[in-house]
């Protein structure tokens, strides 16, 4: 299975994402956010955390106008498996390929700290093979308060498409939502960090649970 990690001007998990799909199995490669060819050649998408340019103005707001989000477009609507983590998930929001907006923290403070998830759902591709009800994974975000209309994160209930929700809410968010797909259960945005869990010598592998999923179930 291949991965595509797309690379936004100040992405910093950029690397830590490569390593942990290539360490899980994956074959991957870089993509330049300016790249206007075709992604239909990876099975994945990447969207890694860090920062974006024009995160000053809002979060992804000018990412989502980059070249390369026209492909990542046209890829979801075939069905391919996007991720988007941090940044990434921010991304994915503003160009309206998952629901809902992002905000500063209820705290208006950067965190950075380890979390505990529950797993909401087990019917995706993403969350299907995990064997555990709860994971360990860090969180480094500032703008990471979920927030939707009470239709839309009804839906969201409805549809089953909350796949992650804080033990214990960190930033606000509503619902103590941390991840959620979209309809199709193909694109997946989260704030925690599974690529930063994918080895014990980083103080949990409970991440490459995720990953591990997607082998195992992508068909």
């Amino acid at each position: 299975m291949k991965f595509a990690v797309i690379v936004f001007p100040g992405s910093n998990c950029d690397y830590d994402a490569y390593y942990a799909l290539k360490n899980i199995g994956f074959d991957v490669e870089f993509v330049w956010h300016r790249n206007t060819s075709s992604l239909s050649n990876f099975d994945g998408i990447f969207i890694p955390g860090g920062f974006s340019y024009g995160d000053y103005l809002r979060t992804g707001a000018i990412a989502k106008f980059s070249p390369v989000m026209k492909s990542i477009k046209e890829e979801s609507k075939k069905g391919k498996i996007i991720i988007g983590v941090c940044n990434g998930f921010q991304i994915l929001v503003e160009s309206e390929l998952l629901p809902g907006s992002l905000i500063n923290n209820k705290n208006i403070k950067f965190l950075s700290k380890q979390v505990k998830l529950r797993v909401k759902t087990f019917n995706s591709i993403f969350t299907k093979s995990i064997e555990k009800e709860y994971l360990k994974m860090p969180i480094a975000h500032k703008q990471g308060n979920f927030i939707a209309d009470s239709d839309t994160l009804q839906t969201l209930k409805d549809n089953d498409q909350i796949l992650f929700e804080y033990d214990i809410n960190p930033n606000g968010s509503m619902l103590n939502i941390a991840g959620i797909t979209n309809k199709k259960r193909n694109i997946l945005g989260m704030m925690p960090h599974p690529e930063r869990a994918s080895n014990s010598l980083l103080g949990s592998e409970d991440g490459k649970y995720i990953f591990e999923s997607l082998i195992k179930n992508y068909v």
